[in-house]
């Protein structure tokens, strides 16, 4: 798996980042949807460098001008529910990409102990395209692996999957990192270093899907 650190570079993502991070910042869910949203866009624009392009031929009012445009078939797939703002971001900038969207829960056990499920899950067909997966916050990796393995159970084998995690944990990154093969690019704005005994990213951005749509019951 190819690993992309998008916020090693200097550019205005850092100042969106800060603020989807800013516990002041966070009580406006309007403002933290729009910060995904905007984070979302510009993980799109940087994909968009790796896909395949041919050039075509466009007629302009006064002749016809070469341009250079992407071939390959998208679909951008959101985990509910934090993934979502992410997912529209993204689309803004793909905005012939299909959709696919699933859920995947916590199951606990004794103690800390918890297995991923994924549950709902609709997608169109992944063979010839490319899948780009949107989940804000990368913690464990196990609901990463398990919406991998439905989105693949449902659509079949994508050419290549893109993971757009703006947050991950250190852990996430090296457990997926060892799973998952070149087929693979994970794409995150920050690495941290910490995991908590209760699987809390430090110092991370809190419950995103909490943040942007209230909390749950």
């Amino acid at each position: 798996m190819k690993i992309v650190n998008i916020g090693d570079k200097k550019s205005v993502l850092s100042s969106y980042i800060a603020e989807i991070r800013d516990v002041h910042i966070q009580k406006d869910s309007m403002r933290f949807r729009a910060n995904l949203e905007r984070v979302g866009a510009v993980f799109a624009y940087e994909i968009s460098q790796t896909l395949s392009y041919s050039e075509k031929q466009v007629t302009t009012p006064l002749g016809v001008a070469a341009v250079q445009t992407f071939d390959t078939p998208l679909v951008v797939a959101a985990i509910l529910r934090a993934g979502l703002p992410l997912q529209n971001g993204i689309l803004g900038v793909f905005d012939h990409a299909d959709c696919a969207f699933l859920s995947t829960f916590r199951k606990f056990g004794k103690g800390d102990y918890f297995k991923v499920h994924a549950d709902y899950c609709t997608c169109p067909p992944l063979e010839d395209k490319v899948l780009i997966v949107a989940d804000p916050v990368l913690a464990t990796g196990s609901s990463m692996e398990s919406a991998l393995a439905k989105l693949e159970e449902e659509g079949g084998k994508a050419l290549h999957v893109h993971l757009v995690c703006p947050v991950a944990s250190r852990y996430a990154v090296d457990q997926l990192a060892q799973k998952l093969d070149n087929r693979f690019t994970l794409w995150v704005a920050a690495i941290d270093e910490e995991l908590t005994s209760h699987n809390y990213i430090i110092p991370g951005l809190g419950d995103a899907g909490d943040l942007a749509y209230g909390e749950k019951a």
